[in-house]
C-alpha cells in the first residue's frame, strides 16, 4: 500500500461565529460567559469506524461542528479522497416534506436560540459590571413578537368566522353583535409566552438524526446503512443509494448474509432474512411455544444471534416470574403552577429482586418450515437472584459459540463454550471467584480468533490488571498473552493469520492509552498509535496495513486519524471542533505522582498559573471523582471536561490559583487492588490520599498555601467531598459538593451493591454508609449543588443532608445552589455558565 502523504483533508464546514467581546481577552479578563458559551467548543468524534472487506474504503459516521446528527462518510484509501454519502439535503428525497421542513426549521430555531441566549449572557454580565444595559429588552422583543402572532391569528379567525357570525341572530331576529375582547394584560402575555416557549422547545427527535449504523458486505464492495428506522444500500463505485425498506415499523440492521446476496434485519424482536433478488421474506426466530397448555405465559425472545454461515441461530428468551422487583420513587416537577410528582422505577440494594427466568436455545435456520422447537440448552432460574450474562459470540467458521455469566451472590464468574460439532449444549470453559463487580468487562469481552482455534477474554492477571488471556479450544487451556502491571483492553482486532491481536493499553502511563500490535505467541508489544494522548479504540484494516483511530490530547482534541502501521505516517480525516478553543486553552497541565501512606502511587495533574514559582503561597483547588467507573478516570491526557479540565484551568489562568486533579484509590483503571480499596469503606481511602496530598504540598515545591485549599467534586466526587470535609474537617478550607449520593441505600443496586458494600435484600444495611450522622463534624464552608429533577442521584438526598446540617447547627456554613429543572448534570435553568460562575464566586470568596 502506498505511503500516506501528510496532506490536509478539508471538509466544507460552516462554523458558527463565537467571537470574544471587544477589549482585552487575556486569561485575567475573560468572563465565564465567554469561556462557557451556550454551544460547547467541542464537536463530534467519529464512530462506527469500519474498513471495507477489500480495504479499499474506510467508512465512518461523523458530522462537522455545528451540524446535527451523524452522517456516513467514505474515505478512498487509493485516491485519498473523502466523500460524504448522506446529509439532511441528500436524504431529503427519502423523507416526507413535513419531516425535512421540520429538520431545517428546528435546526435554525436551535441556532437562533443559542445565539440569543449568548447575547443575554453578555447583557447580564455587563449589567452586573455597572454598564448601561436594558435587560428588559429581551422580554419586550419577545412580547411584541407574540402580539404580532396573536394579531395575525385573530385576523385569520375573524375572516374564517365572518360569514358564520353574520348569519347568527338573537331571539328578536337581530344580528348578534360580538363583544370586543379586551387587550391581554402583561401577566397574561407572559403566561402565553411561557407556553409558547415550551411548545417550541427543541427536542432531539426534532433535529435531523443522520445515520445510526452501517455494515460492509463480506463479498462485495458495498454497504447497508440504517436511517430513521429504514434500511438503505450504498455502492461506492456507483455512488448510489437505494432504499431497501419503507415501513412505519423501525427496522434495525443486523448485517449481510455470508454470500452477500441478502441481509438480516430486526423488526421488534423478530429477525428477518431477505434476498436482493427475491420478494421472499423469511422470519428466522419464530415465537416459542408454551411448555404446557396450563402455562399462563410463553417465553418471549429477547435476543437472537445468527451464526456467520447463516445455518444456526442462538436465541435468548425470558419469562416473567411475577410482579415487583422495583420501588416507585417520586421526582417532583416544579414547572407548572403546582408541583407534580413523576414516578420512576428504582431498584435499591434492599429491594427484593424478581428477575425473569431465562432460557437459551439453538435452532437451525430452515426456509422451508419452522421445524420442531428445540429443547433449551441453558437456563437461569430467575426470581430473587442477581445474575448477569454477556452477549453470545460465534466463531468465524460457526463451529463454536461462547458467552460469559456472573452470579453476584456467589461471586461466580464463568465462561461458557459450545461446540456445534458435538453437543450444542455449552460447557464451562473457565470459572473464578469475582465477588466485587463493575470492573470486569462482561460485554465486548470475548472474541474468537479469525482461524476459530482460540478464544480471547479479558481477565485479571496475577498482578490484578485486566489483560487479554487466550484459550486454546483444543486443549481448553488458558494463558496470559501480556504480562505486566498495566491494563490492556479491549481486543480491537486480529491479524488474518491469527498470530497477532490488537489492543488498547496504558502500558506507557495510566494517563495515556495507545494501540498496540501484540504477538500472541510471545506477548511482544509493538506500539502502533501516537504516544502522548488517548486512543479511543480503533480498527485495523484486514490486511494489517492501516489503523483508523480516534486520538486526542490536551493540546489537540479528539479527531479521526488514519495511520500506516508499517511506517507510522498519519493522516487526520476529521476537523470537529471550534478553533476558538485554541485561543482560550491558556494553560496545559502537567502530570505528577506522589506516594500515599501505604506506598501506593497516586497519579495527579496540576495547572500552574503564569508567573508561578515553587515558593509562592497561592490558593489552591483540588478536584476528584474518586469512584469506580469502568476504565475511565480523571487524569487522562485527552480528558477536556467542563468540570475537571476547563474549570480547573480557568481558575488557574484567571485567578492565579494552583489547581490539582487526583485519581485516589477507589478510582478505576489502576488495577484490582486500587479499585477495590473503596469497597466496604467508601470514601475512607480517598480521604487518606487527599490528606497525603496536603502533606506533600506542605513539604513545599507546589507554590500553594496549605491553609487555603478548596475541594470539589460531582456525583461520587460530591459524596467524596462531603465525606472528606466531615471526617477530616481541617484538611480543606471550603468545599463544593455537587449531586452527591449521601444515602447509598437510596441509590441503585447495580452500582451500590458492587462498589460500596455487601447488600442484604430486605434490609437496609447499606444505610451504615450514610453521611447524615456525620453532619455534626462540619467545620468549614460548604456549597451543596443539585438538580431538583435528578433521576440518578435523588434530590431528596441533598434535602436530607441539608436538614441534618441544620439540625446540627451548621446553618452559617452551608449554602444551597439548586436547579429547579435540572437533572444529574443540572442543564435545566442553570447551564454551564451559571454553574461555574457560582463555583468561581464561591471559591474566590472563601479562598481570598
Amino acid at each position: 500500500m502506498r505511503s500516506f502523504k501528510l496532506i490536509a483533508v478539508i471538509i466544507g464546514v460552516v462554523i458558527a461565529s463565537f467571537l470574544f467581546v471587544e477589549g482585552d481577552t487575556g486569561a485575567g479578563n475573560i468572563s465565564m460567559e465567554e469561556f462557557y458559551k451556550v454551544r460547547s467548543y467541542f464537536g463530534k468524534s467519529a464512530r462506527e469506524i469500519k474498513f471495507s472487506e477489500n480495504d479499499k474504503y474506510l467508512g465512518f459516521l461523523w458530522n462537522p461542528y455545528n451540524e446535527f446528527g451523524y452522517d456516513l462518510y467514505i474515505y478512498d484509501l487509493s485516491s485519498k479522497k473523502m466523500k460524504r454519502v448522506t446529509s439532511v439535503e441528500l436524504m431529503k428525497r427519502f423523507d416526507t416534506p413535513e419531516d425535512h421542513e421540520r429538520f431545517l426549521k428546528k435546526a435554525e430555531l436551535k441556532r437562533n436560540k443559542d445565539k440569543k441566549l449568548l447575547e443575554m449572557y453578555y447583557a447580564q454580565r455587563d449589567y452586573l459590571l455597572g454598564k448601561k444595559v436594558d435587560l428588559s429588552k429581551f422580554e419586550k422583543e419577545e412580547i411584541e413578537k407574540l402580539k404580532e402572532e396573536l394579531k395575525k391569528e385573530k385576523l385569520k379567525k375573524e375572516e374564517e368566522n365572518k360569514k358564520k357570525e353574520s348569519k347568527k341572530k338573537d331571539k328578536c331576529g337581530n344580528k348578534k353583535v360580538k363583544k370586543e375582547k379586551k387587550e391581554l394584560e402583561l401577566w397574561e402575555l407572559r403566561d402565553k409566552l411561557k407556553k409558547k416557549k415550551e411548545e417550541e422547545k427543541v427536542e432531539r427527535k426534532d433535529l435531523y438524526p443522520g445515520v445510526s449504523t452501517f455494515e460492509w458486505s463480506k463479498e462485495s464492495t458495498e454497504l447497508i446503512f440504517e436511517y430513521r428506522g429504514d434500511l438503505f444500500r450504498y455502492i461506492p463505485e456507483k455512488n448510489s443509494i437505494n432504499r431497501l425498506t419503507m415501513t412505519d415499523a423501525k427496522e434495525r440492521l443486523i448485517g449481510y448474509t455470508k454470500s452477500g446476496d441478502g441481509f438480516y434485519f430486526l423488526r421488534g424482536r423478530s429477525i428477518f432474512l431477505t434476498k436482493f433478488t427475491s420478494s421472499f421474506i423469511h422470519q428466522l426466530n419464530h415465537r416459542l411455544e408454551k411448555d404446557k397448555e396450563s402455562d399462563k405465559e410463553r417465553f418471549k425472545i429477547n435476543d437472537t444471534v445468527i451464526s456467520p454461515n447463516g445455518k444456526f441461530m442462538f436465541i435468548i428468551a425470558s419469562k416473567k416470574k411475577g410482579k415487583g422487583g422495583y420501588e416507585n420513587v417520586s421526582v417532583m416537577n416544579y414547572k407548572g403552577r403546582f408541583a407534580k410528582p413523576e414516578k420512576i422505577k428504582r431498584q435499591m440494594t434492599d429491594t427484593k429482586r424478581n428477575e425473569p427466568e431465562y432460557r437459551f436455545y439453538i435452532r437451525a435456520v430452515n426456509s422451508e418450515n419452522w421445524g420442531k422447537q428445540p429443547d433449551h440448552i441453558f437456563e437461569i432460574p430467575g426470581g430473587d437472584i442477581w445474575y448477569e450474562f454477556s452477549e453470545v459470540i460465534w466463531s468465524k467458521d460457526s463451529n463454536y459459540y461462547a458467552f460469559m455469566t456472573w452470579e453476584r451472590e456467589k461471586g461466580d464468574l464463568k465462561i461458557w463454550f459450545g461446540d456445534m460439532k458435538s453437543s450444542h449444549k455449552p460447557k464451562e470453559l473457565f470459572s473464578m471467584k469475582e465477588t466485587i463487580g463493575y470492573k470486569s468487562n462482561y460485554y465486548d469481552n470475548l472474541r474468537f480468533t479469525p482461524d476459530s482455534k482460540k478464544l480471547t477474554a479479558i481477565l485479571f492477571n496475577k498482578d490484578g490488571f485486566r489483560q487479554p488471556f487466550i484459550f486454546d479450544l483444543k486443549t481448553k487451556k488458558k494463558r496470559a498473552v501480556i504480562k505486566g502491571k498495566f491494563e490492556s483492553f479491549p481486543v480491537i482486532g486480529f491479524s488474518k493469520d491469527s498470530n497477532f491481536l490488537y489492543t488498547v493499553s496504558d502500558k506507557q502511563d495510566p494517563a495515556f492509552l495507545s494501540v498496540y500490535k501484540v504477538e500472541i505467541k510471545t506477548g511482544e508489544m509493538e506500539l502502533l498509535g501516537k504516544k502522548n494522548g488517548v486512543h479511543d479504540g480503533g480498527v485495523v484494516s484486514h490486511n494489517g496495513n492501516c489503523l483508523a483511530t480516534v486520538f486526542g490530547n490536551w493540546t489537540d482534541p479528539k479527531e479521526l486519524f488514519l495511520m500506516d502501521t508499517k511506517i507510522g505516517e498519519k493522516l487526520k480525516l476529521t476537523t470537529s471542533h471550534n478553533p476558538e478553543w485554541k485561543k482560550i486553552n491558556f494553560i496545559k497541565p502537567e502530570l505528577f505522582t506522589y506516594n500515599n501512606r501505604n506506598g501506593d502511587v497516586i497519579h495527579a495533574m496540576i495547572f500552574k498559573p503564569e508567573g508561578w514559582k515553587p515558593s509562592d503561597g497561592r490558593a489552591g483547588i483540588v478536584y476528584l471523582y474518586g469512584g469506580p467507573l469502568g476504565r475511565s478516570h480523571t487524569v487522562m491526557t485527552e480528558r477536556i471536561s467542563s468540570l475537571s479540565y476547563m474549570f480547573q484551568m480557568i481558575m488557574a489562568a484567571k485567578h492565579g490559583y494552583v489547581t490539582i486533579n487526583i485519581d485516589p484509590r477507589g478510582q478505576s483503571g489502576y488495577g484490582k487492588a486500587f479499585n477495590e480499596a473503596n469497597f466496604k469503606h467508601p470514601g475512607q481511602p480517598q480521604t487518606e490520599d487527599l490528606e497525603d496530598l496536603i502533606k506533600e504540598i506542605k513539604k513545599g515545591g507546589f507554590g500553594i498555601d496549605s491553609a487555603r485549599i478548596g475541594l470539589h467534586g460531582w456525583s461520587f466526587g460530591g459524596f467524596q467531598t462531603l465525606y472528606t470535609m466531615l471526617t477530616s474537617p481541617d484538611t480543606f478550607c471550603c468545599g463544593i459538593s455537587a449531586a452527591p449520593p449521601t444515602q447509598w441505600e437510596n441509590y441503585n443496586s447495580w452500582y451500590t451493591g458492587a462498589t460500596i458494600g455487601d447488600s442484604v435484600r430486605g434490609k437496609m444495611n447499606i444505610r451504615k454508609y450514610s453521611l447524615l450522622p456525620l453532619a455534626k463534624n462540619l467545620k468549614k464552608p460548604l456549597l451543596m449543588v443539585h438538580g431538583m429533577m435528578d433521576k440518578n442521584v435523588l434530590y431528596q438526598d441533598t434535602v436530607n443532608m441539608y436538614r441534618a446540617f441544620l439540625e446540627a447547627g451548621k446553618e452559617t456554613l452551608v449554602d444551597l445552589f439548586l436547579d429547579p429543572d435540572g437533572s444529574h448534570g443540572l442543564r435545566g435553568v442553570i447551564q454551564n455558565k451559571g454553574t461555574f460562575k457560582k463555583f468561581e464566586s464561591w471559591f474566590v470568596k472563601h479562598l481570598k
